[in-house]
């Protein structure tokens, strides 16, 4: 799971999982128990932890007691790090399940931007999706302090203070010795992400077809709530196997936008009518990752049209196992690109040097891939926008060509 490191991340700068350093520092700071209330604010209270012992707990109370109940969770594991946050493995200690739980730095104004935009992304959402990673819940932790985050709290001082530091772009939230924390508790996915599970087995036919209708539907819910995932990339699509079978989760929403305001226009055709506002609302901060950007993220000017430019070359990619070794972490990735002298240029970048350059898909001379999965790779990757179909257009091609294959 990825834990953001920049309002514009790049393939280069993909973020390798490292263990834990284990130093005086991160003990101490491993060893507090953060409470977690249903509203308002608690005590964050230190236990002694065994030297090595690696976890933090959360707990409930009941009213002002100051005694310490069971605790909700604890930290097993470091999974993933990035510049401001760390993903641990967690145990749900009433339930025994299993769960993520990011911990993010918010000693910045462009990380508690980053923070926010994943909070408000999934805390946005009326309903679950199968294919997006569900938030359990968010805490805040300032200063010896807990609280339980809810979209647009403004009782919560913490909060608004948290919103007033991404809109000014300065530090409100007082001196830097008093650190703030998130703490997202999300589904945790065993599978690892998408280069982890597709690189790792043979060719999948039927695995591939699962995956790209899993992916459109994906899109298409976020889209028809007005979320523009901004950064879709196989690092940010984990893998659940709890059922049994591979499930697709779409994460790391740190780029994310809501595109407020956006309804539907009525009940009938209320799916296809949010699509289409939402591909109405422009964009232009220049962010993601190069190698998936469009062609027009590049210029800073887009609408939601740009996930599904990503998400055909994510799809492309896996179809035909096309990889980069990442120069920084020396990891083989999934993605497409333009081979330039000895260089290789992210496809977005080079159609927007030459509009008219003709895509060679497949890549590969040998290739089962269909011509109707070939036409719409073809159409999701046009250079214009408007050529592109939208999340729901595409969810409906997609069933279609798939059936078809």
């Amino acid at each position: 799971m990825d834990t953001g490191d920049g309002r514009r991340g790049t393939a280069k700068s993909v973020r390798p999982c490292r263990r834990i350093v284990q130093n005086a520092r991160m003990k101490r700071e491993l060893g507090k128990v953060l409470r977690s209330l249903t509203g308002g604010n608690t005590e964050v209270s230190e236990v002694p932890v065994e030297e090595d012992c690696y976890r933090v707990e959360f707990f409930n109370s009941e009213k002002l007691e100051r005694k310490v109940m069971a605790p909700r969770y604890s930290l097993l594991r470091e999974v993933g790090r990035g510049s401001y946050g760390v993903v641990y493995e967690a145990i749900a200690r009433r339930t025994g399940a299993t769960v993520a739980v990011k911990k993010l730095r918010c000693d910045a104004p462009e990380n508690v931007e980053l923070a926010l935009a994943e909070f408000w992304a999934l805390a946005s959402l009326e309903k679950r999706h199968e294919n997006v990673v569900q938030l359990e819940e968010c805490v805040l932790q300032r200063n010896g302090m807990a609280q339980k985050m809810s979209h647009g709290n403004k009782r919560s001082k913490q909060y608004l203070h948290l919103v007033e530091t991404s809109l000014k772009g300065e530090r409100v939230l007082g001196y830097p010795e008093e650190p703030c924390y998130l703490w997202f508790v999300m589904e945790f996915c065993e599978g690892g992400d998408l280069n982890q599970f597709i690189l790792s087995r043979r060719p999948d036919p039927r695995t591939n077809k699962s995956f790209m209708l899993q992916l459109t539907s994906a899109v298409a819910f976020l889209h028809k709530n007005n979320i523009v995932h901004r950064d879709l990339k196989p690092d940010n699509i984990l893998i659940s196997e709890k059922s049994g079978v591979p499930v697709l989760k779409v994460a790391d929403f740190g780029l994310s936008k809501v595109c407020a305001g956006l309804g539907g226009v009525g009940k009938e055709g209320e799916d296809k009518n949010r699509c289409v506002n939402v591909n109405k609302f422009w964009l232009s901060s220049a962010c993601g990752s190069d190698f998936y950007m469009a062609p027009e993220v590049w210029e800073g000017h887009y609408t939601a049209k740009a996930d599904i430019f990503a998400l055909g070359i994510i799809i492309w990619a896996m179809l035909e196992r096309i990889t980069f070794i990442d120069a920084e972490s020396k990891r083989e990735l999934l993605g497409t690109y333009i081979r330039q002298g000895t260089e290789i240029v992210p496809v977005g970048e080079a159609l927007l040097e030459n509009p008219k350059m003709v895509l060679h898909i497949p890549q590969k001379r040998r290739s089962s891939m269909s011509d109707g999965i070939r036409k719409l790779l073809q159409d999701m990757l046009a250079v214009n926008p408007q050529d592109r179909p939208d999340a729901f257009e595409l969810e409906i091609r997609m069933d279609q060509v798939t059936c078809a294959a």
